[in-house]
């Protein structure tokens, strides 16, 4: 298994990198301190930079060329994502629609419905979320209630969805629904559902760290055309896992590129701070930790690039990335005393790293996208083939 990145590789992360040294601007964290915005104009902040990528042909890096793609290999995706995380670029608004929406138009959808959305998703001028979890099915998503009924050649959706990641902006969202109460993994669909319509009710939802980006939305009876079914009748369950699973080459050094800029921000911070032995022991820590992380992740890219199917060692790199970020972030706190705490705008607070925010936000990585729970039975049981019990 080779862990290192070919020459081909490497000059594409250069590109990469000179691309961002002219085109970014200004960084998130610049952005967000910024008093003269507010949440709806660093949408638009988002939404100005994903059409600079979109200009560029960096986005939808593993597509085909008809639709935006570059053919390109889970590698060099990995690394643009890595390199934009390095560089803290801002989060493009139509993240969902990029990594899981037009995978599954590519996949299973109609010619018609890949020529109606994938333009608007790839530009930004429709913004789309994601309507799978409910209050009683997160982790277990398979226990979904949110049901859709026939309506002639149409369907009308009832039910509730939560942690909707941008739905206060979203002008559409994919919709797992339930087509046949009877058949646990078989009876689920997947709709395409426009949002400004009469029985379709988005709520923000206030945040721990004062934000509203996820929502709650309500369905009563609202409208999803037959055109905008996806797949076949009961296919839903299948394409989900197919959509989920396709992000992972992306994300495989992500987190270990984000970590490393907040490490070394850290390190800035701290100043004179850095010639106390207990300061650099605990960093140095965290350093080998993130490095163990990168290191996952390239055995991750390694095995898509040999053609292996991903198994379960995207559970081992959830737990340990969740975990890790809370780790860093308690650490972060403790040794910069109280100043860790000032909000980003707040006078005094650091300047590299909004730690207070960090600090918050990593509170809920053991949780979303799969609780640190469901990871290590997964891990007990593909992994470890420990008995399941009754």
């Amino acid at each position: 298994m080779d862990l290192h990145f070919t020459p081909e590789q490497l000059k594409f992360r250069d590109e990469v990198r000179a691309w961002l040294a002219e085109n970014l601007e200004r960084t998130w964290t610049e952005e967000t301190r910024d008093p003269a915005h507010d949440a709806d104009s660093l949408v638009e902040v988002r939404r100005a930079w994903q059409r600079k990528l979109n200009a560029a042909g960096y986005l939808g890096m593993g597509w085909p060329p008809e639709w935006g793609g570059r053919g390109a290999s889970a590698v060099e995706d990995a690394i643009l994502t890595a390199e934009l995380y390095y560089a803290d670029a801002p989060l493009i608004p139509n993240f969902l629609g990029i990594t899981l929406l037009c995978p599954a138009l590519i996949h299973h959808g109609t010619e018609e419905q890949r020529r109606r959305f994938i333009p608007k998703v790839l530009n930004c001028d429709e913004i789309w979320c994601q309507g799978f979890s409910e209050p009683s099915a997160g982790s277990d998503l398979a226990s979904l209630r949110t049901r859709a009924e026939r309506d002639g050649d149409d369907w009308r959706i009832t039910g509730q969805k939560v942690w909707t990641t941008f739905g206060p902006w979203s002008d559409w969202i994919f919709v797992l629904a339930r087509t046949d109460p009877e058949d646990r993994y078989g009876g689920i669909s997947f709709f395409l559902v426009p949002i400004d319509q009469p029985g379709v009710d988005m709520r923000g939802l206030k945040q721990i760290t004062g934000e509203s980006e996820f929502g709650e939305v309500f369905f009563d009876g609202a409208l999803a055309k037959g055109e905008h079914l996806v797949g076949a009748l009961g296919e839903g369950w299948k394409i989900a896992m197919t959509v989920l699973g396709y992000e992972r080459g992306a994300s495989a050094l992500q987190y270990p590129a984000e970590y490393q800029r907040q490490l070394e921000g850290l390190a800035r911070g701290l100043g004179g701070a850095m010639e106390r032995p207990e300061v650099r022991a605990k960093l140095g820590r965290l350093v080998v930790e993130n490095e163990v992380m990168r290191a996952n992740g390239l055995r991750t890219l390694a095995n898509l690039e040999a053609g292996l199917p991903p198994g379960p060692e995207s559970s081992i790199e959830k737990i340990f990335w969740s975990e890790y970020h809370q780790r860093l972030t308690d650490a972060a706190l403790d040794l910069l005393g109280p100043q860790g705490q000032l909000h980003a705008t707040a006078e005094g607070a650091r300047p590299e790293v909004d730690w207070a925010y960090q600090y918050l936000w990593s509170r809920a990585g053991t949780i979303y996208s799969g609780s640190s729970e469901i990871q290590r039975n997964i891990i007990a049981k593909r992994v470890l083939r420990m008995p399941t019990g009754k």
